[in-house]
């Protein structure tokens, strides 16, 4: 997300370098960049006028301190204005009601509403330990109420069940009700979209609003409608009391003009944000952290956060013991790195949140990808469990197996062994405590996307 406006950014800060002071001249040209990347980013004109105003106003009245470079100021200026417009800090969701707290989800067709609620419903079982009920009044695709079983299943939530002859305010009256009989902390209900605003819709979600009273009403809007995505969410809070915002797709979008135009044209702040078609794939919306991202400056609390939540920590500690009592380092064990940096977004996803890195992986993008990955992992599937563990016993006959196996050559597997072996060796000197010695003997040996970071260490 945000990859074409950051690279706009960067080179803005680019030309800043090397001048003694911010002058209005300098500054005149710098904004200039911005209004142009802001537009190209879809940003809404409105939000683009007063964001320049805004950073004109201050840069134009900032005393430059000596230990600043231009470019920093001005890069800080940017940054604190972006996150204001966003909306300071993330706000979470109001859950203080008395059970079950009750969340409305409203949005047109398409947007990943009904994915967005078993996301939601993964999200606050697991982070905040909630019994959820999830219930769909979408009466118009019988598809999207299977798909809402289906996904209900997957994350462990409570499903109730509806058909297509009743009303959607009789389904979330009757849904809310059993969850009180049941016991559960929160009820998620998913309503019908549509491919436009229309008054039928309207008037239906609304019916649905007052019948429940919600402590949450959140709209659902594709990141990738740019601008228009900030129009629809003013459209639905004029018709209902919404709460927030939950922005889809933004893994896909590399532009971003919806992040930054929805606060200030609704005055309702982003909640979540999807970012890819993982179940796991919701995070909280904090603001400061976007703004990190888009100005390259990394996302590391997002990615601390990241790794405490998704990597699984009884491995590493075992893995740990392994290395320390000098076991070496198998087949199984670089598999279970592999699997957990994918779990974790990938490469491209890790390095996004790295300072400095974000600018840096769009050029790598064909270098540092998780094809390569993906085919070692279907390389050490292809071996028997006895191969993985005893990597030394794999010569030619079983090299040509486990090759056809999984539809790659010899060569491939010749390459991952080598590999293998090398970070064997590199586990062996971190064992010993030559963490130096390690981390030197790495350099150059990894395959693309394979570094250090990138292995858990």
């Amino acid at each position: 997300m945000f990859d074409n406006l950051s690279e706009r950014l960067a080179s803005t800060v680019q030309k800043l370098k090397g001048q003694g002071r911010l002058t209005e001249g300098n500054i005149e040209d710098a904004l200039r960049d911005v209004r142009r990347a802001l537009l190209e980013a879809d940003v809404a004109l409105a939000v683009v006028k007063s964001f320049i105003e805004q950073v004109k106003s201050r840069a134009l009245g900032e005393e430059v301190l000596t230990s600043l470079t231009p470019g920093q100021v001005f890069i800080r200026i940017v940054n604190e204005e972006m996150v204001r417009v966003m909306g300071e800090a993330n706000e979470e969701l109001n859950l203080a009601a008395q059970p079950p707290a009750v969340i409305l989800m409203a949005g047109l067709q398409g947007a990943g509403k009904t994915t967005t609620v078993a996301k939601l419903a993964k999200l606050l079982k697991e982070r905040h330990k909630k019994k959820i009920m999830v219930v769909s009044c979408d009466v118009y695709r019988p598809a999207a109420i299977e798909q809402l079983k289906t996904l209900a299943g997957q994350v462990e939530a409570e499903f109730f069940p509806s058909n297509v002859i009743q009303q959607p305010a009789d389904i979330a009256r009757a849904a809310v009700e059993q969850a009180k009989r049941s016991f559960m902390d929160v009820v998620i209900v998913d309503t019908a979209g549509r491919l436009h605003i229309d008054d039928e819709m309207m008037g239906e979600i609304q019916n649905i609003h007052t019948t429940i009273n919600p402590v949450e009403t959140l709209f659902v809007v594709d990141s990738m409608t740019g601008q228009d995505a900030a129009v629809t969410a003013k459209a639905f809070n004029d018709a209902l009391p919404l709460t927030g915002v939950v922005l889809t797709k933004t893994d896909g979008d590399a532009r971003g003009g919806a992040a930054l135009s929805i606060r200030q044209i609704t005055g309702k702040p982003i909640k979540f944000m999807g970012v890819g078609e993982k179940i796991d794939a919701l995070e909280p919306f904090h603001p400061d952290r976007v703004a990190s991202r888009i100005l390259g400056m990394g996302d590391v609390l997002s990615l601390v956060e990241e790794v405490q939540q998704k990597v699984d920590h009884k491995k590493a500690e075992a893995l740990a013991k392994k290395v320390k009592k000098g076991k070496g380092f198998d087949f199984n064990d670089l598999k279970d790195q592999m699997e957990q940096m994918m779990n974790m977004g990938g490469m491209a996803g890790m390095m996004d949140k790295l300072p400095g890195m974000g600018n840096m992986s769009a050029k790598l993008k064909d270098k540092v990808n998780d094809r390569e990955i993906r085919r070692m992992i279907a390389i050490i599937n292809s071996m028997t469990p006895k191969e993985r563990s005893f990597p030394d016993i794999i010569k030619g006959s079983r090299k040509k197996r486990i090759a056809a196996g999984c539809g790659l050559q010899v060569q491939d597997v010749n390459r991952l062994m080598k590999q293998q072996l090398q970070m064997k060796k590199m586990m062996k000197k971190m064992g010993k405590g030559g963490m130096a010695n390690m981390l030197r003997g790495m350099k150059g040996r990894m395959p693309p996307g394979m570094g250090p970071g990138g292995m858990g260490f």
